[in-house]
């Protein structure tokens, strides 16, 4: 065996074994958040109380802005394996910057649901806003009705027999579950960013060719992994919350 294979060998195992790192990070956060869900799910069912409030529109928008950022990071890498470098870096940079502007939206979702009371940790009772728009409250599955200031099961006719008072030391733990799925999905986005910037300034440096981006590929995988797992999370939280 020549020289030349040899090291075109060992070129190619670099490769794997950075494809394999970067598919066994993947799977280990999958991992994580599957385990978040199925809490979510046996908390939500074992509750007494549960708040199901509004998400505010500043998630949605996050999804529109991080499947653009995945569709110019995807091209970048399809630039990169064409030779097209001065392309591949500008689409890096529209990705970094898209990343940023769903940073921003998350930030302004999470302003919103503090503005009506929803915090990581909170009361059942502090939640805001108007009742049976933008939140409604249930005991074990049944949503409570709302007279005044005073909640009732749907059983009481009369309203003679307020809960509050049951109420009144209940953690708001869907508030704190969303908290925990969006925070713990920037968290691992705001690695893609660090990944990102690192990315933009290799190709600027001219460390990237049509023979040599494994780099960008796995950058792009992750971050396409990012986008699908915000989908994930915002359709679960959507119709299981």
């Amino acid at each position: 065996m020549s020289d030349a294979s040899v090291i075109i060998s060992e070129k190619d195992q670099k490769v794997r074994a950075r494809k394999n790192l970067t598919y066994l990070l993947l799977f280990a956060i999958v991992m994580f958040f599957v385990a978040l869900s199925s809490a979510y799910v046996v908390s939500q069912s074992s509750a007494d109380f549960w708040v199901h409030f509004r998400i505010p529109r500043a998630f949605y928008y996050s999804t529109a802005v991080i499947i653009a950022s995945s569709i110019a990071i995807q091209f970048a890498l399809v630039s990169i394996r064409k030779g097209k470098v001065s392309a591949a870096t500008g689409l890096l940079v529209l990705t970094l910057l898209l990343g940023g502007a769903f940073t921003l939206n998350q930030r302004s979702g999470w302003y919103e649901l503090m503005s009506r009371g929803y915090f990581m940790v909170g009361k059942v009772m502090a939640s805001g806003g108007e009742y049976g728009t933008d939140y409604t409250i249930s005991r074990k599955g049944v949503d409570l009705q709302k007279v005044g200031d005073q909640f009732f099961l749907p059983t009481d006719l009369q309203h003679v027999k307020p809960v509050n008072a049951e109420m009144e030391d209940y953690q708001n733990t869907a508030s704190s579950y969303f908290y925990i799925l969006t925070v713990g999905h920037w968290v691992h986005l705001a690695g893609g960013l660090v990944v990102l910037m690192v990315l933009t300034f290799k190709a600027l440096r001219g460390r990237y060719s049509a023979e040599n981006h494994t780099g960008i590929w796995q950058g792009t995988m992750y971050w396409h992994f990012l986008g699908g797992l915000w989908v994930y999370l915002l359709l679960f939280i959507a119709f299981v919350h």
